[in-house]
């Protein structure tokens, strides 16, 4: 399984069903991770309280949640690009996901969850389920 930030930054800031989620799952499934997408974990909350979207309480919580939910996470390391997204930022989270050979990506990004199946297969993820934490939290109950 991948998480993309967003929701990691909500389960930590806000709790609710993307924590649930999180926590659910990191217990059921393998958790994945590449530098670009640790790289990107690190920096957005840094960015957030930058903008003053967080306060520096929300920065030290959600960097120890990250971090204790990454305690047991194995990094791959892509090498094949995708450019597939909407968003070219999104492309690392699919390379990671390909290169991982993960079933799940765990998002709230609209433009990963509305990737149909054909454009996933003609890149090679044949089995990945993109999956919003609700749903996701359904499938794995």
């Amino acid at each position: 399984m991948v998480v993309d930030t967003g929701v990691l930054i909500s389960a930590f800031a806000f709790g609710g069903v993307p924590k649930a989620a999180i926590l659910h799952l990191s217990e059921k499934a393998e958790v994945w991770v590449s530098p670009d997408l640790l790289n990107e974990y690190r920096q957005v909350p840094l960015d957030l309280q930058e903008e003053s979207k967080i306060t520096h309480d929300q920065l030290k919580i959600i960097l120890a949640g990250i971090a204790a939910f990454l305690s047991d996470a194995r990094i791959t390391y892509p090498c094949k690009p995708i450019r597939i997204c909407r968003d070219e930022e999104d492309n690392m989270i699919l390379e990671c996901c390909a290169e991982a050979r993960v079933d799940y990506l765990i998002t709230g990004d609209k433009d990963l969850l509305e990737i149909d199946l054909n454009t996933l297969r003609k890149v090679g993820l044949t089995h990945l389920k993109i999956l919003n934490p609700r749903s996701a939290l359904s499938e794995f109950q």
